[in-house]
C-alpha cells in the first residue's frame, strides 16, 4: 500500500476538498404540497363576498332589498323537490296533494308547482292602467266642456278663463279671474250670473264621472283694512263653499266632494305678481281613481 509522502516542514498544507451531494427529490409534496394556497384563496374570496353582503345590507333600504329578493324568487313555476321525503320532482305525490311548504299570501299552489293568483301584472301595472283610463276620461271631459262653452254666445268670451292642468291630485280645472272679469262680487262669495252659468256647465260635464271632486279657493294678496273680520283666508274658504254648493245644485253628487279648501294667496297662479287678478281663481280637481297618483 502506498503511503502519502511526508510533508516537509516548510511545505504548505494541501487544500481541503469539499464534496457537495445534491439529492433531487419531490419537493414538498410529501409534506403539505400547494393545496393550502387554493384553500386560502377560497377563504379570502368567501370573506370578500361576506363583507360585500354586509355592505349591501347596510347601504340599501328595506324596499330595495325586497326588490332584489323578489328578482331572484321564481314566481311563475317552481319545482318542489323532496317535499315528502321522496327524491322525485313532485316528492312522490301527485300535483293535487297538499305540500309541507308554506305559501305566500299572494300565491296558491300544489306540491309540484307554485303559480301566482294573478298573472296580469302587479300593483304598478294596475295603477298605470287606472291612470291611462282616467287620462282618456279627462281628455273627453275637457273637449266636451270647451265645446259647450264655444257653442254658448254668453260663455264664449270666458273660454280664456278656463285652464286645464294635470297634477298629482288629478285633472285640475281652474276658473281664473281676468282684469275685466271676476267670478265673485268684490270682497264677497256671491257668484255673478255669468259665472253661475259657467259653473253649471262644469257641473253637467263632470257630473257623469265617478272621480272624487276637490274644490279649492284662491285669492290675490291684496290686504283687507285693519279691524275687519274677513280676510283672504276666510274669503277663499267661503268662495270654495259657494262653488261646491253651485256644483251640487247643478248635479254633482254631494258624496263625491272629497275636500273643500281655502288657501288665500299661498298658491299664486302668477308667483311673480301676487296682486295679479289671475291669482283669484277657483280650482275644481277631478281626483285620480283609487288614489292612483303618478309616481
Amino acid at each position: 500500500m502506498a503511503t502519502a509522502a511526508k510533508r516537509g516542514r516548510n511545505e504548505p498544507e494541501p487544500p481541503k476538498i469539499i464534496i457537495v451531494k445534491k439529492i433531487m427529490g419531490d419537493g414538498h409534496g410529501g409534506h403539505h404540497g400547494g393545496a393550502w394556497k387554493v384553500a386560502y384563496a377560497d377563504f379570502v374570496t368567501a370573506m370578500m363576498a361576506f363583507f360585500l353582503l354586509l355592505w349591501i345590507l347596510g347601504a340599501t333600504t328595506e324596499k330595495q332589498r325586497k326588490g332584489i329578493a323578489d328578482y331572484f324568487t321564481p314566481t311563475v313555476v317552481q319545482m318542489r323537490e323532496k317535499s315528502a321525503g321522496a327524491n322525485g320532482p313532485f316528492g312522490g305525490d301527485s300535483l293535487n296533494m297538499k305540500e309541507n311548504y308554506p305559501h305566500k299570501a299572494a300565491q296558491t299552489g300544489t306540491k309540484g308547482i307554485t303559480i301566482p293568483k294573478d298573472a296580469t301584472g302587479g300593483p304598478k301595472e294596475a295603477a298605470e292602467a287606472v291612470r291611462a283610463r282616467d287620462r282618456a276620461r279627462f281628455a273627453a271631459l275637457r273637449k266636451q266642456l270647451l265645446d259647450r262653452i264655444q257653442k254658448s254666445s254668453r260663455l264664449r268670451a270666458l273660454q280664456r278663463s278656463i285652464r286645464f292642468t294635470e297634477t298629482r291630485e288629478g285633472l285640475r280645472i281652474d276658473l281664473v279671474d281676468q282684469a275685466d272679469f271676476a267670478m265673485f262680487g268684490l270682497g264677497n262669495d256671491v257668484l255673478v250670473p255669468v259665472a253661475a252659468t259657467l259653473m253649471g256647465q262644469v257641473a253637467q260635464v263632470i257630473g257623469g264621472v265617478p272621480n272624487d271632486v276637490i274644490v279649492r279657493g284662491h285669492t290675490d294678496a291684496l290686504p283687507y283694512a285693519v279691524g275687519r273680520t274677513v280676510n283672504n283666508w276666510t274669503l277663499s274658504a267661503a268662495r270654495a263653499e259657494a262653488t261646491r254648493k253651485a256644483l251640487a245644485d247643478s248635479g254633482v253628487a254631494p258624496a263625491r266632494f272629497a275636500r273643500i279648501e281655502g288657501v288665500a294667496d299661498r298658491e299664486a297662479y302668477v308667483p311673480t305678481d301676487r296682486y295679479d287678478p289671475r291669482n283669484r281663481r277657483m280650482s275644481i280637481t277631478l281626483a285620480w281613481s283609487g288614489g292612483a297618483a303618478p309616481a
